[in-house]
């Protein structure tokens, strides 16, 4: 459980860099659960997988090898390859999350203000408001208009784009502010979005919110009540980034939990002719407790299982009980690295290190373990056999010291079914910021003890 970097000869360095790259490509381009599960369908599609909607509708059956896919409102979405065991002896599962700390336009986001056009946003999942301030901004979504057409919305990303920013206050008006503790020196009802500042001269009032109005109108053929059946997420702008000056890191938005995502996918694209079925489940809503009709808590992945033995022609509900609890699963989110900054909060011998491969987290929680998946000890040690097994860096980790804070993933969720669940991710800096830090080896080492897992835990 050394440092994954002095395993690798030239090229197997090589090919790590050319993962990290490909998987900076993929953070650049998917800001949010919908852009990402748009582009896993292209992915899947490409490698053979058929939408599971069209096979039901089409009255079509299952067999042994087929691959499909499941869209859950283009915000989550659950790969399956069957495998030639009957489903009902279980499943190997890698979960990952694909939203991720941001801040969401209100219903009614637009007003204007001394001359200024803003936009109202609500914040999602735990951040630290101060850091989304004075940062360039990209805008993605949707907005669904009356008529049934849905507008979709990018800007901030290309280079001709423009780009949106929170404004703070100039350190020389700040003595006061700065007074205030972290947590409030910014506060939520004031993360507004700068949107524009030029005036009609045909209003009277509202001026500059007439000309923002007329040109949404022109760019887009949306008018302001549309906001009120839109979706649209403030994203940081700008594309992920190599760090540091042997290129050995990734700097970039997105991280938790794409970091695990997408790694499960290619891992997932991977497979043939397997004997378990395999399974990647791509969810949304986990950073606000996988609350929701796209969220982990849904029965969505259930019904899906059942819809799957009805047409393999094999349904009955104590068959898709046992499919359940006979199966294994990776849950794939990240965990907090060590910070040798910050050593006040790290646990010594206990967590996770960049370089050092993918981590396993026994257990998540806060505190005295709340709200945590304690992972059994037999299935930790099937775990470090399949990884020795297949020369994967791996180590262990928690979130850092006891009662210094806490948190949780899907794990505990997926565990009620009574299955075998440990949370085996990427370790990463700067978590929940608009700019998170991780290794390449690890995310590399997270791609290889995936596709071990997905081929040969049973």
């Amino acid at each position: 459980m050394g440092n994954a970097w002095l395993k690798y000869d030239e090229k197997e360095t090589q090919t790590c860099m050319e993962f990290g790259k490909n998987y900076m490509e993929f953070i650049s381009k998917c800001k949010t659960e919908r852009v990402c599960v748009k582009e896993s369908i292209e992915m899947a599609e490409k490698a053979g997988y058929r939408d599971f909607k069209e096979i039901i509708s089409n009255g079509e059956s299952l067999k042994a090898q087929d691959k499909i896919y499941y869209n859950m409102m283009n915000k989550s979405i659950v790969l399956m390859h069957l495998g030639n065991d009957p489903l009902e002896k279980g499943m190997n599962l890698l979960g990952a999350h694909v939203d991720s700390p941001r801040m969401d336009l209100k219903q009614r986001p637009l007003y204007e203000k001394d001359g200024l056009v803003y936009l109202d946003t609500h914040y999602y999942g735990g951040i630290k408001k101060y850091q989304w301030v004075t940062i360039p901004l990209a805008l993605y979504g949707v907005i669904c208009k009356k008529n049934g057409e849905v507008v979709e919305i990018s800007i901030g990303d290309q280079e001709t784009d423009p780009v949106f920013v929170v404004s703070d206050l100039l350190i020389h008006l700040a003595s006061k502010q700065l007074q205030k503790s972290a947590a409030e020196v910014v506060e939520g009802e004031n993360l507004n979005v700068t949107f524009g500042s030029i005036p009609v001269k045909e209003e009277d009032k509202e001026t500059v919110k007439a000309n923002i109005l007329d040109l949404l109108k022109k760019k887009y053929n949306v008018e302001e009540e549309d906001f009120l059946s839109a979706e649209i997420e403030v994203v940081p702008a700008g594309k992920a980034r190599s760090c540091g000056l042997d290129e050995s890191m990734i700097l970039g938005y997105g991280h938790d939990d794409r970091i695990c995502a997408y790694p499960s996918l290619m891992a997932q694209l991977q497979m043939e002719n397997v004997d378990r079925t395999c399974v990647t489940l791509l969810v949304d809503k986990e950073e606000i407790g996988s609350v929701g009709a796209t969220g982990m808590q849904s029965r969505f992945f259930e019904n899906f299982v059942a819809e799957v033995f009805y047409a393999l022609g094999d349904y009955s509900e104590i068959k898709v009980r046992r499919a359940l609890q006979n199966s294994h699963m990776l849950s794939s989110d990240v965990c907090a690295a060590h910070d040798p900054n910050y050593p006040e909060v790290t646990s010594d011998r206990n967590m996770g290190e960049f370089g050092h491969g993918l981590a396993i987290c026994k257990y998540t929680g806060s505190r005295g373990k709340s709200g945590c998946n304690d992972a059994s000890a037999e299935f930790m040690a099937v775990l470090r056999k399949l990884f020795d097994d297949n020369n994967v860096s791996w180590q262990t980790s928690e979130l850092g010291k006891v009662d210094a804070g806490g948190g949780g993933t899907i794990a505990y969720i997926m565990g009620n079914y009574g299955m075998n669940v440990v949370d085996a991710g990427v370790p990463v800096h700067n978590m929940h910021s608009p700019a998170e830090l991780c290794s390449k080896a690890d995310i590399y080492e997270a791609y290889k003890g995936y596709i071990a897992f997905l081929k040969e835990c049973k």
